[in-house]
C-alpha cells in the first residue's frame, strides 16, 4: 500500500495535481468551513485513492486553503448540513479557486493568494466501488 498523500500547491499547475487525486471526494456539506478570522478554508473528504489503483480504497483527508478573503457558493444549500457532495474538480485562475461538484453546484474561494494543502488522515480502507463517468 502507497504512504498517504501530503501535497502543497501553489500554483495552478499544483492544483491541477491535487485536483486530481480529490476527483470523486465525498464532501459532506457539514465538513466545509470557513474561518473568517484566519482566512482559512477547509474540507473534510473521503477520498478516493487514484494513486493507488492497485488496491481500491478510500482514506480520510483534509483539504485547506490560506489567505482566502471571501467564500461564495452556488446551489449549495447549507439548510441540509447531512448532504453529501461529490468532489469533480478543482481549479484555480485570477485570484479564484473554482470547487466543481456533480449536481451543478460550486464553491468558489477568493484567495489573495494560492496556498493549499492536502493531507490524509487516518488509515485506508476498502473501497466499495470504483467512481465511473460517463462520457460522450
Amino acid at each position: 500500500m502507497k504512504p498517504p498523500v501530503r501535497l502543497r500547491a501553489a500554483d495552478a499547475r499544483d492544483l491541477a495535481v491535487i485536483s486530481a487525486l480529490l476527483q470523486d471526494a465525498l464532501v459532506p456539506l457539514a465538513d466545509m468551513a470557513y474561518l473568517k478570522d484566519e482566512r482559512y478554508f477547509v474540507l473534510a473528504v473521503n477520498r478516493y485513492r487514484w494513486d493507488d489503483p492497485e488496491e481500491p480504497s478510500r482514506t480520510h483527508a483534509l483539504v485547506g486553503f490560506r489567505q482566502v478573503d471571501r467564500v461564495q457558493s452556488r446551489s449549495l444549500r447549507r439548510t441540509d448540513p447531512t448532504r453529501i457532495l461529490n468532489l469533480l474538480t478543482v481549479t484555480y485562475a485570477d485570484g479564484v479557486v473554482q470547487a466543481e461538484f456533480a449536481e451543478s453546484g460550486s464553491l468558489r474561494l477568493h484567495v489573495s493568494e494560492l496556498e493549499c494543502l492536502l493531507e490524509d488522515v487516518g488509515e485506508p480502507w476498502p473501497a466499495v466501488a470504483q467512481p465511473r463517468h460517463e462520457t460522450e
